[in-house]
């Protein structure tokens, strides 16, 4: 009965592709995790962030693959471990055979990590798309928990429908776009993830969690220990100055995957001056 349940799931994404199949199926793994850590203490100490949270409580438009999280306090006796076994048990139900990878300990860091791979379910399930040659490629999941978080961050609890209803703790749309405003500012490498994202909370004239990203910055990046106090001039300021750093074409390129066909065209306005129009709403 439960892989029937997911079959539902997957047809209701209308997938058209190989690739729309494989991020679908991906998405649906996600929401069973979050539903298995929803039935443990895991949101009563922790909030998810990110692009997936943004796709799953917020319709985000992009597929995305990786899960964040953060601590809503620093601890450094926090275990990821105890909560895999959980998510572990939850997927197990659905048809899953899966490996964990749990990276924690290898890392010894503030952000721990697992790893969540598996090649069976795709095998029970109605696929339009399965590849017609060789297999299919594993479903793969990071996990991460950051357990040393910047402070200021503000939560909502939504209800997640699937695969049973489960209230989930996340950071509300000024703490993600707080956070997104630290990554496109701070990441060491180019993401045109970010700036999708980006495009998504400007359009919606979306505030920022200014005491989050103070402290966010003033905890990683080249601000790190100068104490930055931020305010939205700031924030123009200084993303006009990155804007004008990027390869939008490189940018383009990272998205388009993540992304169904008919929105590929939109792509194209991609220039600089599309996105420093786009920072100026910021002050809107």
């Amino acid at each position: 009965m439960s892989i029937e349940i997911i079959q539902e799931r997957l047809d209701a994404f209308s997938c058209r592709s190989t690739v729309e199949e494989e991020q679908a199926l991906r998405e649906i793994t996600q929401e069973i995790m979050l539903a298995g850590l929803g039935r443990t203490d895991f949101f009563g100490r922790a909030g998810f962030q990110g692009g997936t949270c943004l796709r799953i409580f917020h319709s985000l438009s992009r597929f995305s693959e990786d899960m964040d999280f953060a601590l809503d306090s620093p601890d450094s006796t926090f275990q990821l471990a105890s909560y895999l076994d959980r998510v572990s048990q939850e997927l197990t139900v659905f048809g899953y055979e899966l490996k964990i990878d749990d990276r924690s300990e290898a890392n010894a860091a503030a952000v721990q990590q697992a790893y969540v791979k598996d090649d069976s379910v795709g095998k029970l399930l109605k696929l339009g798309y399965r590849p017609r040659s060789g297999r299919m490629r594993k479903l793969r999941i990071k996990l991460e928990v950051d357990t040393n978080p910047p402070l200021g961050a503000s939560y909502d609890m939504p209800v997640l429908d699937f695969p049973f209803p489960t209230a989930v703790r996340i950071f509300d749309l000024p703490s993600l776009f707080a956070g997104k405003i630290h990554a496109l500012l701070c990441r060491d490498y180019l993401k045109g993830r970010d700036w999708y994202d980006f495009i998504w909370y400007t359009a919606r004239r979306t505030p920022v969690n200014h005491m989050l990203l103070s402290s966010a910055l003033d905890q990683q990046g080249p601000w790190q220990g100068q104490s930055p106090t931020t305010d939205d001039a700031w924030c123009m300021e200084h993303l006009r100055a990155r804007i004008a750093e990027i390869d939008w074409m490189q940018a383009r390129r990272d998205v388009q995957r993540f992304v169904r066909p008919h929105e590929l065209p939109s792509l194209e306005l991609w220039t600089e001056e599309f996105f420093l129009g786009q920072t100026d709403k910021l002050l809107v």
